[in-house]
């Protein structure tokens, strides 16, 4: 059984449109590699569907060990140990309870006409100043952004929260990295000693009163909760709707095609999740004990990084792996995570991109890139990727068209049948 390979750096660098660097499908095809990155200790890394699934839901790979290691790392930074991404149970199950209701299904799907008319507002100030626009600026970033400070009842503060997101996720230097950092949770206190103030029925009223009224959680926990739920619960879906758009404008025939046929969006949406990812890989989990993995031992205390980009172009679970095809079936992607682990807010962030294929698609005819395929940049090299900005043009004869016509609410009926269907399968 091999052991140890020599390590290669990480990560590796992704092509246009985030494509996949090939060297993932070798990697599938031999046993677990070791990977070096800027920071930290070197690490094995986990490509195929099975072993990444393996390293998210066995409780022999552990995120709570990481504490005190000089993890693997593309920032100087370490991974904060805190939030719920850093956390095993018992402590994650309690934390994550406290959340669990407010983003079920059930839950979530109430916000949909509501998440439409926030779309549809954007969409206005696009079409009344186009026929260009910015769809990073104008669009991908303020909707889940107005949705998220809606739900936890804090102001809509979209270039502030962004700033601290580009000094901490994307790549900046240690000491933009740790103002920012800093600057933000002070923020965040300011926000919390307001609402405690005033209460509400929002999000962060409810985990105020888990925490002063019922005792279940800490003011540390409580600001690395509602920190979590402000960047976590955007970012990765406004990089995931600029991204998913960018693909679709460089198929048109996949625009026509969802257009005549709104009822595919949900499952388009999905499959654009597996398609494109943002996150390479997940924070380090360090192994309890000796565990036998894709052909190599990991011994205790090493760390594995899980590739959920390689995972889902995995072909032995994906048929045309490495195809776009919007209304495919079959094995759940890894987008989400897996396990314990997995995305306590999965289901907002399925309705915003829904949302936003469908209303983007629906308000703005001839829709097109304003650049060539190839023009865009992209933000590579850091926590999470995306694209800085989405030029595009468009018709602007028939884009005013309102949300609340007869032919869109029926479309929007049908995308609800079909995302019911689509959780329980």
């Amino acid at each position: 059984m091999q052991t140890r390979p020599e390590p290669l750096a990480y990560p590796f660098e992704p092509g246009t449109g985030l494509e996949l660097n090939p060297l993932y499908a070798e990697l599938r095809e031999r046993p677990l590699a070791r990977v070096r990155m800027s920071y930290g200790d070197d690490a094995w890394l986990a490509t195929r569907y099975a072993d990444v699934k393996t390293v998210l839901s066995d409780a022999r790979f552990s995120l709570a060990e990481a504490v005190g290691q000089n993890q693997p790392r593309t920032q100087a930074t370490a991974w904060d140990q805190v939030g719920l991404t850093s956390l095993e149970p018992p402590e994650h199950t309690r934390l994550r309870g406290l959340l669990a209701k407010e983003f079920s299904a059930r839950r979530v799907e109430r916000l949909r006409v509501h998440a439409h008319e926030v779309a549809d507002e954007l969409l206005d100030r696009v079409v009344e100043s186009g026929p260009s626009a910015d769809l990073v600026e104008q669009f991908a970033i303020p909707l889940p952004t107005t949705l998220n400070c809606e739900l936890l009842g804090v102001p809509r503060e979209h270039s502030r929260i962004w700033a601290w997101v580009e000094a901490n996720l994307f790549g900046a230097e240690p000491d933009q990295s740790g103002e920012g950092a800093a600057e933000f949770y002070s923020h965040m206190a300011e926000l919390v000693e307001l609402r405690r103030r005033k209460p509400g029925e929002d999000l962060l009223s409810s985990l105020l009163r888990a925490c002063d009224r019922d005792g279940l959680i800490t003011e540390d926990e409580l600001l690395a909760l509602v920190g979590d739920l402000l960047v976590a619960g955007f970012v990765t879906v406004a990089g995931q709707i600029a991204t998913s758009v960018y693909h679709l404008l460089t198929r048109p025939e996949e625009v026509s095609r969802l257009r005549e046929r709104p009822e595919l969006i949900p499952r388009a949406a999905e499959e654009l999740l597996r398609y494109v990812q943002l996150i390479d890989f997940t924070a380090p989990r360090y192994a309890t004990e000796d565990v036998e993995l894709g052909g190599v031992l990991v011994r205790a205390g090493e760390p594995v990084l899980a590739a959920l980009a390689a995972a889902n172009r995995d072909p032995a679970v994906f048929a045309d792996a490495d195809d776009l095809v919007l209304d495919r079936s079959g094995a759940a992607h890894l987008g989400f995570g897996h396990g314990a682990h997995f995305c306590v807010g999965a289901q907002l962030a399925r309705l915003e991109l829904q949302v936003a294929l469908e209303t983007v698609l629906r308000r703005l005819p001839g829709l097109r890139l304003a650049v060539p395929e190839d023009g865009p940049r992209w933000k590579t090299g850091g926590i999470v990727n995306g694209l800085h900005g989405l030029p595009v043009t468009f018709d602007t004869a028939s884009g005013a068209q309102p949300q609340t016509t007869p032919a869109a609410l029926a479309r929007l009926s049908v995308q609800r049948t079909q995302t019911r269907h689509t959780h329980e399968a």
